[in-house]
């Protein structure tokens, strides 16, 4: 869709000085620096009231990070007090425990997801950190690439289930740990301005090819190197390399025994487990919590046809086993 810059000009300057105001408002002594989209706006920021302040970049060493030649572009550009930390196997047997008990939940994607934030968390608080940024809430506010291909009626709708709903795992990590997590674009000022721009700000082309947070980009676009902020939007765990933990777990348990597994799982809790990256986290969950159906009783909500857990959602996903729909 075409705009018109009289549509928008005002909005950029809006964009920089509302997010300007609230990483000031939320300063904290390091950040959890990925060099996405988020996460280089508030680096960019923060750095005019702590140039010094603590950034981490984490790669799984068995995976392909995407991230790593932004992160050091932006390290060069903002001469960021930077370090990379690439963790292994080990790491992530270690941490899987922690952030199923944290977080109450075993969805795979979630757990995966979590597990650079965690060990980053874990690495920054033997710094003596106690306060980190991240840039959580960004991709809830502006749409993720996965809506791309929905009316503008169908996205405002998902949009609001999804505020209704959005949590973030750093935040219950970080508590677990004795920190404190603070997401800028989680302020409350940011966040009603964000609500209430239209589609077209938050989504829309550029050299023919389609972005999320759309208005943000052009907003610093001249400020921050333009291959940079116009990167294309990596998950976490595309980032992060811990995307091959989808098959990470595979040579754990043979097939068959698997499958006997999960028999057993579905015969003793009533539990429909997918893949042995999830049997690890399930195992993980009865071990703190006892069957999801107990940990999770009938709260009025809707029982997952999966993992018997009740949720009180309107978006059809299963926030404990990750199932989808239901």
């Amino acid at each position: 869709m075409t705009l018109n810059p009289k549509d928008y000009e005002k909005l950029l300057t809006e964009a920089r000085t509302l997010t300007n105001k609230a990483v000031k408002k939320n300063l904290t002594d390091a950040i959890l620096f990925s060099a996405g989209t988020d996460t280089q706006i508030i680096a960019y920021e923060m750095v005019k009231y702590k140039p010094q302040v603590k950034a981490l970049t984490m790669a799984f060493k068995h995976g392909n990070p995407k991230d790593t030649k932004y992160v050091t572009k932006m390290v060069d550009f903002l001469n960021l007090n930077q370090e990379t930390h690439t963790f292994g196997r080990k790491e992530v047997i270690e941490s899987a425990f922690k952030i199923v008990k944290a977080l109450k939940k075993f969805d795979p994607m979630e757990i995966r997801n979590s597990m650079p934030v965690y060990i980053g968390l874990t690495l920054l608080k033997e710094k003596g950190v106690k306060t980190v940024s991240t840039g959580d809430a960004l991709d809830e506010l502006f749409g993720y690439p996965w809506q791309f291909h929905l009316s503008e009626e169908e996205f405002k709708q998902k949009q609001i289930e999804m505020w209704a709903e959005m949590g973030f795992s750093s935040i219950p990590m970080a508590e677990s740990l004795g920190m404190t997590v603070k997401a800028p674009f989680l302020d409350q000022e940011f966040m009603n301005w964000a609500k209430k721009l239209p589609i077209k700000l938050k989504i829309n082309m550029r050299n023919g090819v389609k972005y999320s947070k759309w208005i943000m980009r052009k907003a610093y676009e001249d400020i921050i190197p333009t291959d940079v902020i116009w990167r294309p939007k990596a998950p976490l765990e595309a980032g992060t390399g811990t995307a091959v933990l989808r098959t990470f777990f595979d040579e754990e348990t043979p097939d068959a025994e698997f499958e006997e597994i999960k028999k057993q799982i579905l015969k003793d809790d009533n539990v429909k487990i997918q893949d042995k990256e999830q049997l690890l986290y399930y195992k993980f969950f009865k071990e703190s919590f006892g069957k999801p159906s107990d940990a999770y009783p009938d709260n009025g909500g809707i029982q997952c046809p999966y993992c018997k857990s009740y949720i009180k959602t309107k978006i059809q996903f299963c926030k404990i086993c990750g199932a989808y729909p239901i």
